[in-house]
């Protein structure tokens, strides 16, 4: 019988542990947080201190009883939840339960790779408990149960039944919304560019841009300057007069942090930071890669660029045997961490540089290896010599007017040869050998007109990094806050964008009004900050949770008592008048979006859909009304006008036959997990046809199939092609 035993949050890190350390240990997982405020009341002693009432998690009394029994078998325990505030809290509670039945023998694991050396290394030097990320966790709790617990209920009452809010959550919406405000209110202005294309002497082609005119900045604000420039160019005189060759050089970017890995996960996988962490953190915890299970990378919640020197040592010699002394920096990389971050533990990192992606991938799942590819990739080039490129300007004289043409060569990779830049395409564009003074031939001038763009809508990637700038948020919750919003339907993914529903504004603009500070950006912020104090010790927990209370109740208060003038003014009147009763209709929200309804509800209970909900030509065959279109969790679909008397609903069709052979069903409109819209076919499972790119019932001109499909991109614009003939054309 083994005569000490570990405790971990998890089942994968209990079983990965269990064959790192062999028999001489029994490895138990708590799943999780035992405790937890109650959901049935706000458990928390408002008056006394802010003192929690913690209760036993429903269904963790079998898993306890199993721990209490190993805990009375064993001479020595220890705890090993993961090393942040939550895992801090999770082994805190565990010590409570367990401590009578510990005779003082429980001990704190700290490792950050669930490697052996990483929990050998622990095991040498157990720990106590830190009070203060326990303190700090249990501040946050607290406030977020304030918040959830106090407003969720006005927003009941003042807006729909079953909505909830977030002290974090509600102020990413808040930069949702207001993001998306500035988009709609946004003026596209016109301006106009001018290119050359130019010949020299050798014959060889290039295009230069307009840069200035009469010695300054060019600016064209419409066809009727462009083409006037245009036509005194035609007559001038064009010679270079000046070249300029600069060396460049490309550091690499620093090792992954917890927001800057879901970005770039987003960015170059198109993967959620929900799952991102969930793929970390399987990552983290130990995957069977043939000579045993081991963890495949650090503790993945981490704000720190920090890494331990025998990692950067092991990389820089498997950089210099893999790839070549050229590509070792002089001396080893230090990336210095932001202001705010806390430091507590390294980057994301994998645990052996030497366990390549290739030599892991036929161990791992699909999401799995591209995220270790990356997390691996980030690490090695973090530490390698720079890209080097040699640019070029060149100034073209035409009269008055001066062209720029600009060019760049990569002269030597350095650390894009294990990461390249998503962004750089890896085309380097060229310029013929051009010398000052010499004449150029004028091809062509071709002017474009353009308009300035508004501010793209946040992606998941771009939100975090917001959060992060903006000091909101920690590693541990920047995925749970986009996750929740959108399970909310307070936001939904439109093309992998982030755009807020009416339901999301509407929510938004009431608790931005309502309650200014608790949701301003700046508060959320120091808040933040201050529940890094108490972590640090500088600040008590029941004392910055009182400071935050205290304004917070009192809008509370007010609100309270302004609930009835709230709700009037949220629902707004249209010039509908009601069929049974003759009173104007107000707009309000339903599960399945806003609807109009009677205000002399629950005398009169009429709704109708909105005018900006679709009719369709589809009658209810339950009660023969129109059909709508509407928008739910799901996408859009089809449910009876007579909502919700008749509560009828069926996917929405597109007028496209099911092209599958021997299918009679029709192509409707649906929706992913991930919240991206697809068509498939209305008899799935039995048939599984289905399309990202919309079928439209346009004949093919040149195999005659019934329908082509709509496509989008940035490069192509929007085309219409055959998926039998692959016949394509411009829409």
């Amino acid at each position: 019988m083994p005569s000490k035993a570990i405790i971990v949050e998890s089942p994968t890190k209990a079983r990965t542990m269990s064959r790192l350390l062999g028999k001489d240990y029994v490895i138990k997982a708590s799943n999780g947080h035992i405790r937890d405020l109650p959901k049935n009341k706000l458990g928390v002693n408002v008056d006394d201190g802010f003192e929690p009432e913690y209760v036993t998690i429903k269904g963790k009394s079998k898993i306890l009883k199993d721990l209490r029994d190993t805990v009375n078998k064993v001479d020595e325990v220890f705890l090993g939840p993961d090393p942040d505030r939550e895992g801090e809290a999770i082994a805190w509670h565990l010590a409570n339960y367990l401590g009578k039945h510990s005779k003082g023998k429980l001990k704190r694991l700290r490792f950050y790779e669930v490697t052996r050396d990483g929990v050998s290394d622990a095991l040498k030097k157990p720990q106590d408990i830190d009070m203060k990320k326990v303190d700090a966790q249990q501040a946050r709790r607290v406030m977020d149960r304030l918040v959830g617990y106090l407003v969720s209920p006005f927003l009941w009452t003042t807006v729909r039944y079953g909505l909830s809010a977030g002290r974090v959550q509600t102020v990413a919406l808040r930069l949702i919304c207001e993001r998306e405000e500035a988009i709609v209110s946004f003026k596209p202005k016109e301006y106009w560019s001018i290119t050359a294309e130019l010949k020299n002497s050798e014959g060889e082609t290039f295009h230069a841009k307009l840069h200035k005119l009469s010695g300054k900045k060019a600016s064209i604000p419409n066809e009727k300057t462009a083409v006037s420039i245009v036509e005194s160019l035609a007559d001038e005189k064009w010679s270079v007069a000046k070249v300029t060759r600069t060396k460049k050089k490309r550091n690499p970017l620093p090792p992954f942090t917890t927001s800057t890995m879901q970005q770039e996960a987003f960015k170059r996988l198109r993967f959620s930071g929900q799952k991102t962490m969930s793929i970390a953190q399987q990552l983290y915890e130990g995957v069977d890669v043939g000579d045993g299970t081991v963890g495949l990378i650090t503790y993945m919640r981490t704000d720190s660029t920090r890494l331990a020197s025998d990692a950067v040592n092991t990389s820089r010699d498997f950089i210099g045997k893999h790839f070549g002394s050229d590509y070792v920096p002089t001396s080893p990389r230090a990336y210095r961490p932001k202001k705010a971050a806390q430091d507590a533990h390294e980057a994301v990192r994998p645990t052996s540089v030497t366990r390549t992606p290739e030599s892991v991938k036929s161990y791992l799942s699909g999401p799995q290896a591209r995220l270790y590819e990356l997390i691996w990739r980030r690490f090695v080039a973090c530490q390698m010599a720079p890209a080097a490129f040699e640019a070029t300007s060149v100034d073209i004289d035409a009269g008055a007017a001066l062209f720029r043409a600009t060019g760049s060569v990569r002269v030597f990779d350095g650390y894009l040869a294990v990461y390249g830049d998503t962004d750089d395409n890896g085309s380097d564009s060229t310029l013929p050998k051009l010398n000052e003074g010499e004449g150029l031939e004028l091809l062509r001038l071709d002017p474009k007109q353009h308009f300035t763009e508004p501010p793209p809508r946040y992606t998941e990637g771009t939100l975090v990094k917001a959060l992060e700038d903006y000091g909101i948020g920690r590693p541990s919750t920047y995925s749970s806050i986009v996750s929740t919003i959108l399970g909310r339907d307070y936001v939904e993914r439109d093309r992998g964008k982030l755009r807020p529903t009416e339901l999301g504004i509407t929510v938004s603009g009431l608790l931005v009004e309502v309650f200014p500070d608790v949701f301003n950006v700046d508060f959320t912020a120091f808040m933040e900050s201050e529940l890094d104090r108490v972590e640090t010790g500088e600040s008590e927990w029941a004392r910055v949770v009182k400071d935050f209370y205290g304004p917070f109740s009192s809008k509370l208060s007010e609100a309270e008592s302004k609930k009835a003038e709230i709700k009037k003014g949220l629902q707004e009147e249209s010039d509908v008048v009601c069929e049974k009763c003759g009173r104007t209709m107000v707009k309000k929200f339903g599960r399945n979006g806003p609807f109009l309804a009677c205000p002399g509800y629950p005398e009169c209970k009429s709704t109708r859909p909105l005018d900006g909900e679709l009719e369709s030509e589809e009658k209810c065959e339950k009660c023969g009304a129109p059909m709508v279109i509407k928008r739910g969790r799901y996408g859009r679909f089809l449910a009876c006008s007579k909502y919700p008397d008749c509560k009828n609903a069926q996917p929405l069709k597109i007028g496209v036959e099911c092209p599958k052979e021997g299918c009679d069903g029709e192509v409707v409109e649906k929706q992913s997990k991930r919240g991206r819209v697809f068509y498939g076919c209305n008899k799935y499972p039995d048939c599984d046809f289905a399309s990202w790119d919309k079928p439209v019932a346009v004949p093919c001109p040149n195999c005659g199939a019934p329908f082509m499909l709509h496509k989008v991109t940035k490069s192509g614009g929007e085309t219409l092609r055959c998926r039998k003939c692959k016949h394509q054309e411009k829409v």
